[in-house]
């Protein structure tokens, strides 16, 4: 009898992946699976089979899914294709980031503005993601707040940072840390645009 050999770009069974997934989304945005169950109108057990490896949703269940977690349905498939096995739980290659939408913010609120996430996962005890703004481009109107610390260092523009009633102009190479506790929002009030890579701990979408 032959053995077969799992090649280093071969992937485990998709079902199970995806399921590990869909998780550690879910908790990092501080969701039960009845939590997740309420927003995207799916069943908690159906959820919870996704979860195990033991179901695959379709295309249409997906997507009230990841609008419930603020993720582009791609996010799912993030490891599809030739990614070596020993890197997919370390490397995030610059072709291969997943975009957070916040698709729950209203047009009002979102303008301009995108996450993408360096993390290869969001298993651990620490986040880190670019945001990119356009001129005038907001992480929203109304301040917010999250767990734990988040830090930062402005790549290129000018962000004014916002903490509480205090507003700070940051511009490239400056950077910045703070209790994510403290009300915050980013916005860009120059003509070009700004990047910021950013770190938070413990792992916590911002919203």
């Amino acid at each position: 009898m032959t053995i077969k050999k799992l090649r280093k770009t071969e992937t485990p069974d998709q079902s199970l992946q995806f399921g590990e997934e869909l998780r550690s989304l879910r908790k990092a945005h501080g969701l039960t699976l009845r939590g997740l169950a309420e927003k995207s109108g799916k069943s908690v057990s159906f959820l919870s089979k996704i979860e195990r490896g033991q179901a695959r949703p379709s295309i249409t269940a997906l997507q009230d899914i990841a609008e419930a977690l603020n993720v582009q349905i791609g996010w799912f498939f993030q490891n599809d294709g030739p990614v070596p096995a020993d890197e997919r739980p370390y490397i995030v290659r610059a072709d291969r980031r997943r975009r957070l939408t916040y698709s729950s913010m209203t047009s009002t609120d979102y303008m301009g503005f995108e996450d993408h996430l360096l993390s290869a996962n969001l298993d651990g005890q620490l986040a880190m993601g670019i945001s990119r703004y356009e001129p005038g481009g907001t992480a929203g109107d109304d301040l917010y707040t999250h767990q734990g610390e988040e830090a930062g260092l402005i790549l290129e523009g000018e962000i004014e940072l916002t903490l509480d009633k205090d507003v700070f102009l940051l511009k490239s190479g400056d950077s910045f840390s703070f209790p994510a506790s403290i009300p915050h929002t980013y916005r860009n009030p120059g003509k070009t645009v700004a990047a910021i890579v950013w770190a938070n701990t413990p792992v916590t979408l911002r919203r």
